[in-house]
């Protein structure tokens, strides 16, 4: 059986989890793709995704919390299993990351898929590539890839699986640009290798590697900086990788497709004033698609990357309204717990809930 030095210490094992690698790991993923795609590639992708570009639809599907495809981030495994053993849990189970990574690329590779299909499948491959190499994406069900496996680093409260999400990487304090050419430094020889492995590898690549994590990981414990240094060039060579083998999938399955035209973003149309109704905010769950002002407490916050979601009313479970906060209002996520808010915008469901997105600071006023 085939060994891999991504840790000191011998073979390693796995976990799950909800959002990979946070916004700057899957950034960067992108990024490092993109430096490697083939020109006519490079074409192809930027025709499917409609002029966008790889980083900055790298979170949509976090963004996009669809419940029917929240599986396809990750995959459930019991500990222990040789390598013939995970292999075959992984091709004899379903609705999970390897399999949404073969149907994404089958989708991209069929000649009569839409010109929409292939947007979608793009965006989702672009991103679950990344969160197939995010150890606590590959793990047991237990305790949800290490949420629930609570602990302390830079002094402040984490959980195993966002340390490795995030918290690492924010350590790091590199910008963007600096954490992509920080990370892309791969060898002609490594490319080549990177490359030719299948997802399956990856898969078995994060397994290994969580079973370390698990066993120098205790409820309770202070992650201190020895731990830092010996693990963020893990992270660091777990998201090159992801970056190489994007790219790799990338100039395989689009290799020979004919692109007429790359058609680039529509150009904002003029905003429209919308007849905005004041609401009380436990009536707020009556005006699903429509636009209103409504005032409330902030509760509780979480990053989850992409976005900052604020829970108003109550504490999450019990929130009568969530807030998704992105883009330049992203920033006001931590700024605003304990404190009376007053937000304009379209009330959304989701899961039951009412939502509203805020992407303007301007739409959400701090009493």
């Amino acid at each position: 059986m085939r060994k891999y030095s991504f840790l000191s210490g011998g073979i390693l094992l796995a976990a799950l989890g909800l959002v990979s690698w946070g916004f700057k790991g899957h950034r960067a993923v992108a990024t490092i793709a993109q430096h490697h795609l083939t020109s006519n590639i490079a074409y192809t992708v930027s025709a499917y995704l409609k002029g966008e570009q790889m980083e900055g639809v790298s979170t949509w599907a976090d963004e996009n919390r669809d419940p029917k495809t929240a599986p396809w981030h990750y995959i459930n495994l019991p500990l222990g299993l040789s390598r013939d053993a995970f292999v075959k849990a992984v091709q004899e189970s379903d609705n999970n990351v390897y399999s949404a990574i073969l149907k994404m690329e089958s989708t991209l590779k069929d000649v009569n898929a839409s010109a929409d299909a292939k947007n979608e499948a793009l965006k989702y491959l672009i991103h679950l590539v990344g969160d197939a190499h995010q150890p606590m994406h590959v793990s047991r069900k237990e305790d949800k890839g290490g949420n629930t496996i609570q602990l302390r680093f830079d002094n402040k409260g984490t959980n195993l699986h966002s340390l490795w999400d995030s918290k690492l990487i924010d350590h790091e304090g590199l910008s963007q640009e600096e954490i992509v050419k920080t990370y892309d430094t791969a060898t002609p020889a490594e490319i080549k290798k990177w490359e030719a492995d299948s997802p399956i590898e990856w898969l078995w690549e994060s397994y290994q590697i969580t079973t370390e994590l698990y066993a120098n990981a205790k409820p309770g414990q202070n992650i201190d900086e020895i731990y830092y240094q010996k693990y963020i060039p893990v992270i660091r060579k777990r998201i090159d990788q992801a970056g190489i083998r994007l790219a790799g999938e990338l100039n395989r399955v689009l290799a020979g497709q004919k692109i007429t035209a790359v058609k680039a973003p529509a150009p904002p149309t003029p905003a429209v004033t919308a007849i905005t109704t004041t609401v009380k905010l436990e009536e707020v769950k009556n005006y699903t698609g429509k636009t209103v002002t409504v005032s409330g407490k902030a509760f509780s916050s979480r990053d989850i990357g992409s976005m900052v979601l604020v829970n108003l009313g109550a504490a999450y479970p019990n929130q009568l309204l969530t807030l998704a906060l992105k883009g330049e209002a992203k920033a006001l996520g931590s700024s605003i717990e304990g404190k009376e808010v007053t937000i304009t915008g379209q009330v959304i469901d989701y899961k039951g809930k009412p939502e509203i997105i805020i992407t303007d600071p301007a739409l959400l006023i701090v009493k």
